[in-house]
């Protein structure tokens, strides 16, 4: 049977599930004579007739039952590809890879909660891990999209900014500094700080901050999780230069506080990147432009969520 065509198939399943050859014709918009030709072809490849007359009537033989419900399998299987075609075409179905450094992961499950709400035929990958690692993914195609506050320099890629990227000081409640309307960058040269560890694009920036205020913070500890960091602050160990996106739910319960210092916060961008040799499917397409157009309502709405908190008593939240 591998010799068989896909439009023999369909013809004889069509006439077999009818039992008549004028229908068949009628239904598929071919000649009776066309729909025989057809049938007499595929009996001369499986070496069996496949219709029987009994009386007036047409009917199927044994090799003819036997080969309609492999028919049937292929036509099915070839529709259902049709259709998943159709929809890889449409970008409303598929498979995506997407990889985030670190900070990004507070605000990107909520922009692809809402877009898989939208395509739920599609499914996604997240892949977080540094800029390092996500530079080195997207050189070897093992992403399609990276979400990063630092586009690279140093290989070709298309970028799209797509919201702001504010960078944050926070301070335990129980700091002193917290209760201040507004600091001045000199009078934090006296204070530890809790610092990103190096290579870290929040790092870079706030140490370009203090160089240029005119002097180097005393750094009481380092690290590569903004979890933790959040913890020593909490803790009291220092202040901190944070993205603000990953502190809203401390910040919305009091347990952190953001301070007022001139110059702050210091604004980045949040970009969403692909390799410019790597063509883009109609699924990626439309999620990079999904970020971009919604990507900043999105985070503005998660934000005021959690702006409410400080609104709420805590006898409630329990």
């Amino acid at each position: 049977m591998r010799q068989a065509t896909v439009r023999q198939l369909q013809v004889f399943v069509t006439a077999a599930k009818s039992l008549s050859f004028a229908r068949a014709a009628e239904q598929l918009h071919l000649t009776a004579a066309a729909v025989s030709f057809q049938i007499k072809q595929l009996e001369s490849i499986s070496g069996f007739p496949l219709f029987e007359r009994i009386g007036k009537k047409v009917g199927l033989t044994e090799a003819g039952r036997a080969l309609l419900g492999y028919a049937e399998v292929v036509m099915t299987a070839l529709h259902d590809a049709d259709q998943t075609m159709s929809a890889l075409k449409s970008g409303s179905a598929g498979r995506a890879a997407v990889g985030l450094v670190s900070t990004a992961k507070y605000v990107v499950p909520h922009i692809m909660a809402r877009f898989q709400a939208l395509f739920p035929g599609v499914t996604i990958r997240l892949l977080d891990g540094n800029r390092r690692e996500i530079l080195t993914w997207l050189a070897n195609g093992d992403v399609e999209l990276a979400i990063m506050g630092r586009p690279p320099d140093d290989f070709d890629v298309d970028m799209h900014a797509f919201a702001p990227h504010p960078t944050v000081l926070i301070a335990s409640p129980a700091n002193p500094l917290s209760k201040r309307r507004s600091i001045r960058p000199a009078e934090l040269a006296g204070e530890t700080f809790v610092f990103r560890e190096e290579g870290s694009g929040t790092r870079s920036l706030v140490a370009a901050f203090f160089d240029g205020a005119g002097f180097q913070p005393r750094v009481a500890m380092t690290s590569s999780s903004n979890e933790t960091i959040k913890q020593a602050v909490m803790a009291g160990m220092g202040i901190a230069g944070i993205s603000q996106h990953t502190i809203g739910l401390e910040v919305g319960l009091g347990l952190l506080k953001i301070l007022p210092v001139e110059g702050w916060p210091l604004m980045r961008r949040w970009f969403v990147v692909h390799r410019r040799g790597m063509p883009l499917m109609p699924l990626h397409e439309k999620l990079r432009d999904f970020f971009s157009s919604q990507g900043p309502r999105i985070i503005a709405d998660l934000e005021r969520s959690y702006s409410r908190l400080t609104a709420v008593p805590v006898s409630r939240r329990r």
